[in-house]
Parts: structure tokens; sequence; C-alpha cells
């Protein structure tokens, strides 16, 4: 027989299980032996990364150690200004991922936080106030509004009492607790209803509870465990870079054995070769790639800040780029988080009402009219029901802006609600109109109220008026109707008939329909000697009002932004652990789910396979009632199809599943400390759309990264072609080692960062995201820098030979090699712009890069005509001649590869790009 779960268990059976007496508690010395059997009642961090093994793990890298090797060589050629550079570079590195890391190790002393410190506990008898970490399972713990549980409870007596649970389950409202067994098996948490789970806040009420998890046991123990059995996933960035790396290195070595093999067997001098195979085999490694890469990752953060995006780990701002499905939280992320009545019914009429969020403005509009209050006595009595019947308050509260005014913070107002959510949603209703509980205060006041309890579902408020007694009532339709003798149609009080009840239950099983969620109005006046009367007959022979109906609304710009990244190739999935309803109907009026697309539920999801998954997965859009360990199935199951996944929430449940994706976005205002902990990328608005603005930037980023990849490696490869070549055709060497660094250092440093800043193309977003495991010589990139580099080499060596068959002395015509490699790759560096050639971009529209280009040839200019840095560089002033060669032998590579993307050769060549459709939504295969 299966063993039955703690929400299935009736008081008797809890009792017999816990070894408890409910009314006594456990006995101190029982407490302390189960405390020493279970352990305290805490969060486990795991084994702790010490701050030096963090430090020291950063220089593990290989790219780390491809440029150790390089400053060795530099400092054996005697550059010691080059090798303490590189060391620079590395230490500045090695810092910069620490502090990411050990950042991003507190996820789990963030959860921490979310227990509470105390509790009131029954011991021998006895109420006592304990330390939370004390507590053991059988302990009888008493909870009342404000209170954070501070274990896994089975409720034993509950009094209006409700929890709020949207960190750990996704629900979008507090939830009402009972104390009764429930039959039913495999229900996820949040319909687990007579359960309390750790780290979740009282609302409202009291409650009597017995602790049955504690510590890692708990709901929340389980989520910390997957946080820390989830390994971070290695950014597409990082393994590129690596990649890119090994590649380098082996052609470094190669060519230098080459080039000294082949420059002894032509009879040149062998300390001489093996000076300039090292040259090359430093010219080959460029080491500020990494240096390159990080100025501009910081400056693509800093763009991000200025559009809502915070970057908490460098390498993954380029991940954003290659995201091909976003895995959305509901609740706050997709949706406001406040709810919002939007329908009404009021004796067959249907009105909407218009206004989002806690701003009491908006309409009633019934058939394209505003309501005109005074003339409708049936709106004033369900609006007065709905102020009076609350306890939800208003208020304003000043907020930053991101204008300024005179130098100083801008500040604005907005409203924030205290108190239940739903009610909340009823006062802003009725405020809308002009009706509040403080405009009614001098009208009628409160005597009496019967709170809300979980079997009567209703609650009702006694006021004195004009000398008489006014209830106001509301509740879940279906049981509201049972005490109702009366309704409101067209303007009169008439019985309730049986085709009238069936026309109101119609009515309201209409708006749940449409995922709203449903409260009836009612009232009754009272004479002075029903005074008398139990509260079950106060609340009877009562008079329907109407029907609200309210939802938490999707936020406006999510619509469009949803919009913008199906245009990019991007799915949009909801993840959300609220009711499948709800979930559908937020996800049709956002656009989420194409047509023949699907829904899963979480007792769905946890029946399958993965294999089960993994087939369907792709055609699935939408995912309700969902657990933290399903939101994490979900991430692995779309990663296992080759998506790369950014996974957005605010909750403690998201904080498994963001750390676990290529990319995990938090909540800046909403989200938990465990999610921003665990994650990424912060929305400092909460805005989805930031998303898609964050995602647009790491596109441009990682662009921006092939575009100087693309200068250095060209450039580098015309510098070994000279070489090589040169050696090869038994010609002198063309460029002298401290020629080859200098051009390595100088010339390709300054544009190549300028070119990290460059603006992106204007078609951007209308390609389909890169495949995870895309090469970075993807998209011809590779052949694009063999291409222009032999060109660069070729011509480079070409003027060289050209000036010695003119007679000019050897020195001379390494100075003309010099400049034309020099001037070649500032050209080609405006080239690179392009995805296509230097003529489908303007060039002078980034500045940086023009200064850059700039500074490189005065320095150049420098190094040929000043007298005291002539015989360092080896070389000689040039005549108009001479220039003249140097100017045509640059500008060819350039003119060549132009004309060729204009005619459409090789070089040149367009790729076209290619969106997959999944239903309706282009998705990245």
């Amino acid at each position: 027989m299966e063993q039955k779960q703690w929400y299935q268990m009736d008081s008797g059976e809890l009792s017999e299980k816990l070894g408890l007496v409910p009314e006594q508690g456990l006995a101190s010395k029982e407490a302390s032996e189960r405390l020493a059997r279970f352990g305290r009642n805490e969060l486990s961090e795991g084994k702790r990364i010490s701050p030096l093994v963090l430090l020291l793990n950063q220089f593990k890298d290989f790219m780390v150690l491809v440029l150790v090797g390089a400053t060795l060589i530099s400092g054996l050629l005697g550059e010691y200004l080059d090798a303490l550079t590189i060391i620079a570079i590395i230490i500045i590195n090695g810092v910069l991922g620490f502090i990411q890391e050990f950042r991003a190790e507190r996820s789990l002393r963030a959860l921490k936080e979310l227990s509470a410190p105390t509790a009131h506990v029954i011991r021998d008898g006895q109420s006592a106030v304990v330390p939370a970490v004390e507590l053991v399972p059988g302990d009888i713990i008493v909870l009342e509004s404000g209170d954070r549980l501070p274990a896994d409870v089975r409720f034993l007596e509950t009094n209006s009492f409700y929890a709020e649970e949207s960190a750990l389950t996704g629900e979008s409202v507090p939830v009402g607790k009972v104390s009764s067994a429930i039959a039913e098996s495999d229900l996820p948490l949040g319909d687990q209803r007579n359960l309390g789970f750790m780290g979740t806040m009282v609302t409202r009420g009291t409650a009597k509870a017995v602790v049955v998890r504690t510590g890692m046991n708990t709901e929340m123990g389980k989520i910390a465990d997957l946080i820390s059995q989830t390994d971070s996933v290695e950014t597409p960035l990082q393994h590129r870079l690596e990649q890119l790396g090994k590649i380098l290195i082996g052609v470094a070595v190669g060519l230098t054995i080459l080039v000294v093999v082949a420059g002894i067997l032509h009879g040149q001098p062998a300390y001489g070769m093996f000076l300039a195979g090292v040259s090359l085999a430093v010219a080959a490694i460029p080491e500020g790639l990494p240096a390159i890469v990080t100025i501009a990752l910081a400056l693509g953060v800093q763009r991000m800040i200025k559009r809502k995006a915070i970057i908490r780990k460098l390498p993954s701002v380029e991940t954003l780029g290659c995201a091909s499905v976003i895995c959305s939280d509901k609740t706050g992320t997709l949706t406001q988080n406040k709810m919002t009545v939007t329908k009404l019914w009021l004796g067959g009429r249907w009105l909407d009402v218009s206004g989002e969020g806690y701003e009491p403005t908006g309409e009633v509009i019934e058939g394209g009219v505003a309501a005109d209050l005074k003339n409708d006595q049936h709106l004033r009595r369900l609006l007065q029901v709905a102020a009076l019947c609350n306890n939800a308050s208003l208020y304003k509260q000043p907020v930053e802006t991101d204008k300024r005014r005179k130098g100083k913070e801008e500040t604005a107002e907005e409203w924030v609600l205290q108190g239940d959510p739903t009610e909340g949603a009823l006062a802003v209703l009725a405020a809308k109109l002009g009706v509040s509980a403080k405009s009614l205060e001098g009208i009628y006041k409160r005597v009496k109220e019967l709170p809300f309890d979980s079997e009567r579902k209703r609650m009702s408020v006694l006021v004195h008026h004009q000398g008489g007694r006014l209830l106001c009532t509301k509740g879940a339709p279906d049981l509201l109707l049972e005490q109702c003798s009366y309704i409101l149609w067209d303007g009169k009080v008439v019985p309730l008939s049986g085709s009238l009840r069936q026309k109101v239950a119609a009515s309201a099983e209409q708006m749940a329909a449409g995922a709203l969620r449903v409260l009836g109005m009612a009232y009754r006046d009272l004479r002075p000697h029903d005074a008398c009367e139990t509260e079950q007959e106060t609340e009877s022979r009562l008079t329907f009002v109407g029907l609200t109906g309210m939802i938490d609304p999707p936020r406006r710009e999510v619509r469009d932004a949803i919009a913008t990244c199906r245009r990019a190739g991007i799915k949009t999935v909801m993840i959300t652990g609220d009711h499948q309803l709800t979930a559908e109907a937020i996800a049709g009026q956002l656009g989420i789910t194409p047509r023949g697309g699907k829904t899963v539920n979480g007792r769905e999801l946890a029946a399958m396979t993965d294999e089960e998954l993994d087939g369907c997965v792709e055609n699935v859009y939408v995912y309700a009632r969902v657990s933290p360990e399903h939101k994490l199935r979900i991430v692995k199951a779309l990663q296992r199809k080759g998506h790369v996944v950014a996974m957005t929430g605010d909750g403690v449940n998201d904080a498994p599943a963001i750390k676990a994706a290529d990319i995990g976005i938090s909540m800046g205002i909403t989200g938990t400390d465990v999610a921003k902990e665990a994650s990424a990328l912060v929305l400092s608005d909460d805005n989805f759309a930031s998303i898609v603005a964050a995602i647009e930037e790491g596109r441009s980023i990682y662009e921006n990264i092939r575009k100087f990849i693309r200068y250095l490696l060209a450039s580098n490869v015309g510098e070994i072609l000279t070489m090589f070549l040169a050696v090869m055709a038994g010609l002198p060497l063309p460029l002298v080692p401290i020629q080859i660094l200098w051009v390595n250092l100088v010339t390709d440093g300054l544009p190549a960062m300028a070119l990290g800043v460059d603006q992106s193309e204007k078609d951007l977003m209308q390609q389909k995201p890169r495949a995870a495991k895309e090469n970075i010589f993807a998209r011809r990139l590779g052949w694009k820098i063999i291409s222009r580099g032999i060109l660069i080499g070729v011509c480079t060596l070409a003027a060289f030979w050209i000036t010695l068959r003119s007679g000019a002395e050897l020195i001379e015509a390494q100075t003309v090699a010099f400049a034309t490699l020099v001037l070649a790759q500032l050209i080609h560096v405006f080239d690179c712009r392009s995805s296509r050639s230097i003529f489908h971009r303007n060039p002078f529209q980034n500045r940086y890069l023009v200064l850059a280009v700039l500074s490189s040839l005065v320095l150049m200019l420098g190094v040929v005509y000043i007298e005291a840095l002539q015989p360092i560089f080896k070389t000689v002033p040039l005549d108009f001649r001479s220039w003249c060669l140097v100017f045509v032998a640059a500008g060819i590579p350039t003119f060549v590869m132009g004309i060729g993307s204009v005619l459409g050769t090789p070089g040149g060549k367009k790729t076209k790009k290619r969106l997959t459709l999944s239903g309706s939504h282009p998705v990245a295969r």
C-alpha cells in the first residue's frame, strides 16, 4: 500500500505518525532527542570554496595559460613593456572573474535569510518562543498575520488563514488554508491547501499547525539542494574563446617552426631566424584579445544598465544574443502582479472596467459608454459593498524616477496596496468612481466583521447607517447564492427565482472560463429586532447585487516584446505555478501560444519520462501548476534539444532553473534575493520588454567581438604570410622583430577596441539566433580572415620586392613593407564593420574608430620620421614615390574584396537568414 502524504492524513493519523498530543505539544526531553536525530532546522550551504581558491581558479583558463606563454616569450625578446601589459591583462581578468563567482555563491545564504528567526511553540503544555533552528518534526506552533513560516507544517486549526506563497509556488494571490485532510494524491504544491511551507508569509488570520519537515527536508530545502547540485553552464563566449586560444597556439607553434627551419635552409642566420620566428609566434597570439573582450563586455554592460538590464556575469552578455527560448514566469514577470477588476455583471448587464494596477483611475463602461454613477443606483450599491466589506487600503508612496531636475533626482508618487490583493482590487474598483471607505466614513460606521472562512467562503461587515444597519457580504458566487433570497434586477429588488439563479450561475461560469477570479456581492438591510440573530441567521435572506471578475493583467508592453522575440526567432514559453485556465488566458492575450501550441500541467508533466518530454517540448508553450523540479526538467529538456535557454523568474521556486539555464534572469523589484543571486541578469524595472533590449545588446556585443577577431586575425595572417613567403622565396626578411611587435601592440590594439563599441547593423533583430555550438569562425568569418590576410601579406611582400628591385637599400624596403602592412590593416578595419564590405556602411559613423585609426597613423609616422626612433625600429624616411607605392599596395586588398562583394563573389556572398517555423512562431533550429 502506498504511504500517505502529509496532506492526506487526518488528525488521528498525524498524532500517531508524529507521536504527539496536540494540546500538550512535545516534551522538552523528546524535543531535544528529535533535534539530535533530525538535525537543526536550517538550510545547508554545502561545501564552501574559500575566496583564495576562487581567486586561484581564475588562472586555470586555457587562454590565460596562452597569455603566460606570450609573457615569457616577450621577456626573452627583451620586450618588458609588452610583458608587463600582458601580466596586467591576466590580473584584471582574474579579479573580474573572482568578483563574479564570489557573488554568485551567495545564493544559499540568501535562502537562509528567508527562514524565520523564532517560532511560537507549545511544549510541555506551555506556550514558548524558541529559536526556529531548534524546531523538530512534531512540534506544535502557533501562527498569526505577519509571521514567516519557520518550517513545513500541517495545519490542525485555521481561522481565516491565508499565506503568500507566490515566491514558492507561483500562485498569484494569497492561498486560503484548511485543516481537513485531502484525499487526492499527487497534488502539486499549490493545491496542498492544508500544508504550509518554510519561508512563506502569513497575510491574514491565525492557525495552529504541527511541524512535519525541517531543514533540508522542507520544500525550501529541496530548492537549496537543487541549487547546490545545479552546475552553472559555460557560456558560448567562454567556450569559443577557449577554442580560439587552442587554434592560435597550434598555429603559432607550427608557423614558428616552419619559418625558422625554412629560413635556416635558405641560408639565413639561425639566431636571427629564431628571433623572427618567436616574434611571429607572439603576433599570431593576440594577447590583447581578452582585454578587448572584457572592455567590449563592460561597455555593453553600461549600455544595458541604461536599458534597465543589470548584468552580474560579464560573459553572459553575449549569451543573450544566441538565446533561442525564453522561459518566463507569469506572475510579476509577464503580468503586473496586481489583481485588477476588469468585468462586472449586474442583473443581466455586462460592464467593462478600464485602468490598470492600483492607480484609482479608469471608467466603468457599458455598451461603449461610461457609466453615470449618479443615475445608476445598482452600480452604486455594488461599489458600496466592495468598499465597505473590505480591509485593504490604498496610499501614495514616493518613488525615484530616471529623470533629473536641476541636478537632483526627480521623485514621483505611485499607488501602493496594503492588505489582501483581492480586496485591494475591489478597493481600487470603487475608488475609480469616487467611492472609498474613507468617503463613506461619515455615513457608515463599522460595527462588526464576520471574517472570511474557508468553509463559508465569504466575508461580511455590519455597519450602522441612518439609524438602521446594513450588512455587506462578498464571497464565492455558488455559496453566496445559497444565502440570497432576493436580487437586484432592472434597478428593483425582486425574489431570486430558480431561473434567475441559473442566470447568475451561468454568468459566473462564463467569467471563470475567461480566467477571471469571480466574487459575488450581496447586502441586507437589518431591522433593530434582528440584533438577536446568530451569525448564520444574519448572513441569510441576502439581496444579490452582482459579480466582479478580476485578474492579474498582463503588462501592456509585453505583447510587443514577445512579438519582437518571435521576429528574432526566439520562442517564448510561460512556466507558472498558477492554474491552467488562468495561464492559458494570459498566454492568449500576449500572443505566446500559436495555432497548434500545447499546454501541459504539472500532473501531466510528472507522469512523463524524459524521453516523452523531449518528444513534445518543442510544441509546448504553456506549463501550468508546475513545481520547481518541473521547471528544472523543462529547462534541461530544451537544452537537450539544442536550445540556448533564458529562464526568467522572481521567486525562490525559480532559482534552481534560473541557475541551470544558459542565462538566468531575475526581477529587480519583486524578485527574491535567492533568485537574484542565482541569476546572471537582473531586470531593474521587472519588465519583460527589457529582455528584448538586453538580447539586442547581447547580439551587438557578440558581433562586435567577431569584428575585432576578424580584424586582429586577418592582420596577423598578413604579417605571418609576409614573413613566411619571403623566407620561402629566399628573400631577406621584410620586417624585423621589433616592427612585428610594434604592429601587434599598437596598430592592432586601438582600432580593435574601437570596433568593440561599434553600432549594430539595422537588421540585427531580424536574424535567427546563433546556434549554441556555432564556431567562432562560422558564417564565412574564417574565409574573410584567410582571404584578406593573404591579400595583405601578398601586397606587403610585393611592395617590399618592388622597392628592393628598384635598387633601394634593405632598410628602406623594410620601411616600405612596414608602412604598407600598417596602412593595409587600418583600411581593413573599416571593412570589418560590415558583414559585407566597406561600401555598405558609412565609414565615419564610428567616431571612436576614426580617432583610433588617426592615432595609429600618427604613431606610424612618428616611428618613420622621428630620428630618435629610427635606429630602434630600423626605419628611414620615405619619399613621395615610396608613399604612392605604399598607398596603392595597401588599398588593393580592400578594393578587391569590395568589388567581390558587389559582384557576389565568395568574398562578398550574402548569406540568407532563414527561420524555421514551429507552429506560427519562428524558432532557431
